[in-house]
């Protein structure tokens, strides 16, 4: 099994305080959606975990024990500045950089020719990265983290830029990756794809960890909110915030889901009902809530 484990990070540029008590856990076959707006903490964390900063404070742990050089080489990592070279053939520059993970030449170049298959880029092996769509670029930067087999993959907002065919070819590649046991963590501002993909779930503002779970707990755990199909006004129980008032329905708010009958008995008593549900908050309207 292998465990990646972010322990109380923190980190101060001059008078920003980048991270402070940055902290979670992406366990064995895990995809872990980190979120959190631009400047939350994203990048400053991974790029700790890759040894590319120096934290003030805090570890990194690899089942426990402290990475070092040696375990972070087993690290795919796909940064949000590509960083790939536009004049060279994609295939060779796989081969390259497999070789500097210590992978021989002959392993190297089948390897970097089955992901360019795997990503649909079979037939264009010989093909510098230049003459690529920027999509297909991006599909070649994340061949560029799978070329060694890593152990663990850390991803840098990868969905950016994508086209809906590629997100999909992107996603199945790192869905079929955590299902072989490898942990999986990448930072998106796509939040309908988190919410989709992810497992577990960490949104992140001004360098903390602010909420974390499972994508149903955190939408459960969101405000409380019922759709009343009525024409009704005025009716409101006390303690209930009105959210949002159209023709044909209100959105309320309350403290606790206890509060679902009183609201319904108090809209029936003011006239016709037609719809009563509970609004569950998607990831979007989550993150809105958390961070604001």
């Amino acid at each position: 099994m292998t465990t990646l484990e972010i322990r109380d990070l923190r980190k101060r540029f001059g008078d920003t305080q980048a991270l402070d008590g940055m902290s979670f856990t992406v366990g064995d076959g895990e995809l872990y959606g980190f979120v959190g707006s631009n400047g939350a903490g994203k990048s400053t964390t991974m790029r700790i975990a890759l040894g590319v900063l120096e934290a003030d404070s805090g570890e990194v742990l690899l089942n426990g024990t402290p990475l070092d050089d040696a375990s972070r080489r087993r690290i795919g990592y796909m940064p949000e500045e590509r960083g790939l070279y536009g004049k060279e053939k994609i295939l060779d520059q796989l081969i390259f950089l497999a070789k500097l993970h210590g992978v021989d030449g002959a392993a190297a170049k089948q390897r970097g020719t089955e992901l360019l298959e795997e990503l649909g880029l079979g037939e264009r092996t010989n093909d510098k990265l230049d003459d690529l769509s920027l999509g297909n670029q991006q599909r070649v930067q994340l061949a560029a983290s799978l070329i060694h087999d890593p152990d663990i993959l850390i991803l840098d907002e990868p969905f950016s830029g994508l086209d809906p065919v590629a997100v999909d070819v992107m996603s199945t590649m790192l869905t079929d990756r955590a299902r072989g046991g490898v942990p999986v963590v990448f930072s998106s501002h796509q939040l309908d794809l988190v919410q989709r993909l992810c497992d577990r779930v960490g949104i992140v503002t001004r360098g903390r960890m602010v909420a974390e779970g499972t994508v149903d707990e955190l939408r459960a755990g969101g405000p409380v909110r019922f759709k009343v199909g009525t024409t009704a006004r005025g009716w409101f129980p006390e303690g209930i915030t009105l959210i949002d008032d159209a023709p044909t329905h209100v959105i309320l708010e309350t403290n606790s889901i206890d509060d679902d009958q009183r609201i319904l008995h108090a809209a029936l008593a003011a006239g016709d009902v037609h719809e009563f549900t509970r609004v569950v908050p998607d990831l979007t309207d989550l993150f809105k809530e958390v961070v604001k």
